[in-house]
């Protein structure tokens, strides 16, 4: 089944929810083990800061990879019609021939 950019976005989204639920879940397990309140507070905050830059960074990388795409089919819809540009020329067969 080929993959579509919904399915990426989708992907992405999953793993900033996981991240999101870790995010939860690391400070009460903190807490259960003897962890300080104010240590799992600590453990949260930090864990949702790199979360989000995450998130930031994962974003931007999807944007960049859409650009990509839509710019390479633009140059492919372009460079069609048979147009050949640098390919082999009739003619010599070798270099110094």
């Amino acid at each position: 089944m080929p993959s579509t950019p919904t399915d990426s976005t989708d992907a992405a989204g999953d793993v900033i929810r996981w991240a999101a639920f870790c995010c939860a879940l690391v400070p009460v397990v903190l807490v259960m083990y003897g962890t300080s309140f104010g240590g799992a507070a600590a453990a949260a905050v930090g864990l949702a800061t790199v979360t989000m830059a995450c998130r930031v960074l994962l974003r931007r990388s999807e944007r960049a990879a859409a650009r990509e795409a839509a710019a390479g089919a633009a140059a492919r819809a372009t460079a069609g019609a048979g147009a050949h540009r640098g390919g082999r020329h009739a003619g010599r067969s070798a270099p110094g021939e």
